[in-house]
């Protein structure tokens, strides 16, 4: 089970932390990814993180506003958004799949959790 939080409303310049807590898998070999889905258009992917935490992505468009890190013993993991935008507005949720590699599409995630909003306004 996933449970995305941190969503919120901030104006444009703003920061939020988003935090997916992982509960239920019996091993720690997963990676989480980030996506996420504005109004209208299709769900995207933002970051992620593999099972260590020394592997990273992230996609062009947020390259230097956001960082993912880990916290195993906490099984949760945190989107740092810093300097956001209007067009970081959008759903965003977290996604777990057992992998050692490091998945970027959402269709390679099996596990989901329910989303948590962020508005940036203008």
């Amino acid at each position: 089970q996933l449970q995305a939080s941190g969503g919120g409303l901030v104006q444009a310049g703003g920061s939020l932390r988003l935090s997916c807590a992982a509960s239920g898998f019996t091993s720690r070999s997963y990676s989480i990814g980030w996506f996420r889905q504005a109004p209208g258009k299709e769900r995207e992917g933002v970051s992620c993180i593999g099972s260590s935490g020394r592997s990273t992505y992230y996609t062009d468009s947020v390259k230097g506003r956001f960082t993912i890190t880990r916290d195993s013993a906490k099984n949760t993991v945190y989107l740092q958004m810093n300097n956001l935008k209007p067009e970081d507005t959008g759903v965003y949720y977290c996604a777990a799949v057992f992998s050692l590699g490091l998945p970027r599409a959402s269709y390679d995630y099996a596990y989901w959790g329910q989303g948590t909003l962020v508005t940036v306004s203008s």
